[in-house]
């Protein structure tokens, strides 16, 4: 135990510079992918654009988040192409937050948020795929408290966005008005997941033309203002690397860089890069069944969980304000926060339980518990206590599953193939899509679909996670079968020499 508590500190203290700009790297992430559901209305205000007009904008960040995702591992091949996307998305992100005021077109905002969200993807598998570079077998542990930066910028996002939201209409003009900040209040929270819940909110007039009274500028800028030290993080790092042009008199490390990118861990010929370069025949050919099946079921699996966080967090609130629970606007806004922020919890309990307890074990506990969790909320759906304890329960018990999941298929396939390309941008599929085919359900059969959908996608997932175990049994034992034959073959040559 003490043994391995010095070695991890040992990896940590020899990248501590590189992990802690990754992890501050998906700061920024969580940065961006929260403050669009709070300041949405005030956005609709700003492009004096419809309510169906401005939830476009949620699609366009998330589609452009999966084409990031699936494109981002073009940039692993050498640290310094890893860093050079990492500071250029960085910042990116606070370039666009600083020109979002400005775009007073519902079509410049979605371009503006194309960008954003193709960068985020961008830095979604980038950072994934260097802390697994980085540490292989002890990934687990670093991975969690990745992922745990991603909460902590989606809480911040919202605090910041707060103070400068309108209280009433924002467009004073025409015959009606939505005055009443509670109705606003509504509204917001009904888009506080990815804006899919439009049908809901259509009763509630709300002008296009008129004078437009709003202060969320200020929010993204500050925002912009919050976001500029992680790009200068990234740049530190670059310059501590000697990877920038001003730097590169050091032959010794240019050495040191281009030998990285030769070595077995970060061979392209392995490969961890994008989807399009994992499909190359040239790399494929050879390999046993159980690679693809492999890559397919941990991509499955986080489609499915990471789908579930997205629908959950979407319409948890239009679950909670309709029959039978008619809960008051305020406390079902709560919901949502108390959703992520148990996610962050989670992820940081988790960093202390991927030490202790092995990748499938923890698998296992997180993804029953998510079943048994949401089989509870459907027994007592018409508890609005148990809501709130079982909303708080799934987000623990789901918080986990991404980064274990994706250490533990690195893991099994020993770090060649592209799992982590794979899943990442399963999981960013999954989080648009399952969230679209959700939404449909609830407007053809209610809200109780919502916990019923979520409850049979928890269940096909677990069964999925089973089929995982077993196939990767199979893969280990034709994998040591094969180095035995190797090795009996061997041995005679190495006697008749």
């Amino acid at each position: 135990m003490k043994l391995l508590d010095e070695r991890l500190w040992s990896l940590f203290r020899r990248h501590w510079r590189q992990t802690l700009t990754y992890w501050s790297v998906f700061f920024s992430f969580g940065l961006c992918i929260a403050f669009l559901g709070p300041t949405i209305l005030d956005l609709r205000c700003q492009t004096q654009s419809t309510l169906q007009q401005i939830t476009m904008v949620f699609f366009s960040q998330q589609f452009f988040l999966m084409v990031g995702s699936s494109v981002g591992g073009l940039f692993r091949k050498t640290l310094l192409s890893s860093l050079s996307a990492l500071l250029s998305c960085t910042l990116i992100i606070s370039i666009v937050f600083a020109i979002i005021p400005l775009c007073h077109h519902v079509l410049l905002l979605s371009i503006a948020m194309a960008i954003a969200g193709k960068a985020m993807g961008v830095i979604d598998t980038v950072a994934n795929l260097q802390l697994v570079k980085l540490y292989q077998k002890d990934s687990a542990i670093f991975l969690q408290a990745l992922h745990f930066f991603i909460g902590l910028g989606a809480l911040v996002s919202p605090l910041v966005a707060d103070p400068f939201l309108a209280e009433g209409s924002c467009v004073l003009g025409g015959n009606s008005t939505v005055n009443s900040s509670s109705d606003l209040e509504h509204l917001r929270s009904s888009l506080v997941g990815q804006g899919a819940t439009i049908h809901n909110i259509s009763q509630y007039p709300l002008h296009t033309e008129g004078i437009v009274i709003t202060r969320v500028s200020y929010a993204f800028w500050i925002m912009a203002l919050i976001n500029l030290p992680v790009p200068a993080a990234v740049l530190a790092l670059m310059y501590y690397e000697r990877l920038l042009p001003c730097c590169r008199n050091s032959r010794g490390l240019l050495d040191r860089d281009s030998l990285s990118s030769m070595s077995p861990s970060a061979d392209s010929g392995q490969g961890h890069g994008s989807m399009f370069g994992c499909c190359n025949p040239a790399k494929l050919r050879g390999r046993p069944a159980t690679f693809f099946i492999l890559h397919a079921l941990g991509g499955a699996i986080l489609f499915i969980t990471d789908g579930i966080i997205g629908s959950y967090a979407g319409f948890v609130y239009t679950y909670a304000v309709s029959p039978p629970l008619l809960m008051g606007h305020k406390a079902a806004g709560c919901l949502d926060s108390v959703f992520w922020a148990s996610i962050t919890a989670g992820r940081l309990a988790s960093i202390y339980l991927s030490y202790r307890y092995t990748a499938p074990r923890l698998l296992s506990f997180s993804l029953v518990g998510v079943i048994v969790v949401q089989c509870l909320l459907m027994i007592f759906y018409t508890s609005t206590v148990f809501l709130f304890i079982g909303t708080c329960m799934l987000g623990l018990c789901i918080s986990s599953v991404f980064p274990s999941m994706l250490a533990y298929t690195e893991d099994i396939l020993d770090y060649k193939g592209c799992a982590t390309t794979v899943l990442v941008t399963s999981a960013s599929t999954g989080e648009m899509i399952l969230q679209l085919l959700v939404g449909l359900v609830i407007h053809s059969h209610g809200s109780y679909a919502f916990l019923l959908s979520s409850t049979v996608s928890s269940f096909i997932g677990f069964c999925l996670f089973l089929l995982l175990l077993y196939v990767q049994h199979i893969h280990r034992s034709s994998f040591s079968d094969s180095s035995k034959s190797t090795d009996m073959t061997e041995k005679p040559k190495t006697g008749s020499s």
